[in-house]
């Protein structure tokens, strides 16, 4: 895909905005569906890039899909077809499908693009194997080569560097003949996990756990077709959310408030900062107010770093934020390009220790890169609303890994764009 630039200027946003589908919801449902008997239905489905590498996946482990943009229709039925999927630049695809493909005694292989072939894919390895598989990595990178059948047992698990793997053992192992036990260590991301098990119960499937450190789970369970309505997706709505906050006022449609999602506590920071919220009829609404600094830890929602750095950088004062570690593995040194491409805007950014520091200062205009990464793209996009010039972004078409839409819609809102 060619790299593009979008430029954004000074804006007022006001306006009203459905929320994208959740590709976190989207992806655990195809997953599930996929070892369902019969027909399951996905309503309000999404298709950004993450999202169609999970169909399909889902396809070349024996699915039948169908899909509109109302509904996917997954016709259930693990039965490898291919030796061979690509993942991508998907992490999540990659580590959950890698023991759902354990399943089958077939070997199959996975590949990566971009990024995702430097991120970590050990944890895959020691614990399949521990599992009675057999799999194999390159020096704890993909290709993530794996070959079943998936018997069950009791396993360590390493939940240091992501809970991806965690999620995708929990959807596999109910179908393995054994039963099994995980200990996990050093657990992130709970609330991920939480939505896991949220998404099972919905397919017919029980896990008992205690405190997110030993999961136990039965073995030779069925997962039931069902019917499920995709969640507004609060990761890519907390950029729009920070828009209304720093520049305006914007009413984002289709979030569940009761949510499991990690990054529902975008409410939280905004509260903190002293944003103006409430929910109505037409969604929740954020305006914006004179915004203070404010402390959050984001060790658990490490997602929310982008758009919070950019609502930092428009709050009087130092704004601290917590669990820099969570980003050494995303789609960019999630961190140095936070300070990089803001700085380039004159923010003042630092990082001390374990947590990223922020002095809120009016920004100037420039050019920035998206580094690939479609968090950095939009955190700098929302950043430059309230800009003294024109914020230009080299390789803005990044945002179509997991928000295929936003540009349209921070227009919709009022933003002025153009390329």
């Amino acid at each position: 895909m060619p790299s593009t630039m979008k430029s954004i200027h000074t804006s007022h946003i006001d306006g009203i905005v459905q929320a994208p589908p959740s590709k976190s919801h989207m992806q655990r449902a195809v997953a599930a569906a996929l070892l369902a008997e019969g027909v399951s239905v996905l309503s309000r489905p999404g298709f950004c890039d993450d999202s169609r590498t999970a169909l399909e996946a889902a396809r070349g482990l024996g699915a039948e899909i169908t899909a509109s943009d109302q509904a996917v229709t997954i016709r259930g039925g693990f039965s490898p077809r291919v030796d061979r999927i690509d993942c991508g630049e998907a992490g999540l695809s990659l580590r959950m499908f890698s023991p759902i493909a354990a399943l089958s005694s077939r070997a199959i292989t996975f590949h990566a693009q971009g990024s995702l072939r430097n991120r970590p894919a050990g944890m895959i390895e020691a614990t399949l194997r521990q599992l009675g598989c057999r799999c194999s990595t390159c020096a704890g990178f993909p290709p993530v080569r794996v070959q079943g059948p998936l018997q069950g047992g009791d396993a360590e698990v390493d939940g240091a560097v992501s809970s991806q793997f965690l999620t995708g053992l929990l959807i596999a192992l109910p179908r393995a003949e054994n039963s099994s036990r995980l200990q996990v260590r050093e657990l992130k991301s709970k609330p991920y996990i939480d939505l896991t098990i949220e998404v099972l119960e919905q397919f017919g499937i029980h896990i008992h756990h205690e405190r997110h450190a030993i999961f136990d789970l039965k073995g030779g369970q069925s997962f039931q077709a069902a019917a499920i309505t995709v969640e507004g997706d609060w990761s890519s709505a907390a950029f729009l959310l920070v828009a209304g906050a720093i520049a305006g006022k914007v009413t984002v449609r289709g979030l569940s408030e009761n949510s499991l999602q990690a990054d529902r506590r975008i409410l939280e920071a905004l509260d903190a900062c002293g944003a103006r919220m409430k929910s109505t009829a037409e969604g929740i609404q954020v305006e914006g107010e004179r915004l203070r600094g404010f402390t959050f830890d984001a060790t658990d929602c490490p997602d929310l770093f982008p758009p919070l750095a950019a609502l930092a950088c428009h709050c009087r004062g130092k704004t601290r934020i917590e669990g820099v570690h969570r980003l050494a593995h995303k789609e960019s040194r999630r961190a140095e390009a936070l300070l990089q491409e803001l700085g380039r805007l004159g923010a003042k950014l630092q990082i001390e220790g374990d947590r990223l520091e922020i002095d809120g200062t009016r920004l100037e205009g420039g050019e920035v890169d998206s580094h690939g990464d479609h968090r950095i793209a939009m955190a700098a996009a929302i950043a430059g609303l309230q800009a003294s010039g024109p914020v230009h972004i080299r390789g803005s078409n990044c945002v179509a890994k997991s928000y295929p839409q936003f540009f349209d819609d921070l227009q919709l809102l009022g933003g002025t764009i153009d390329e």
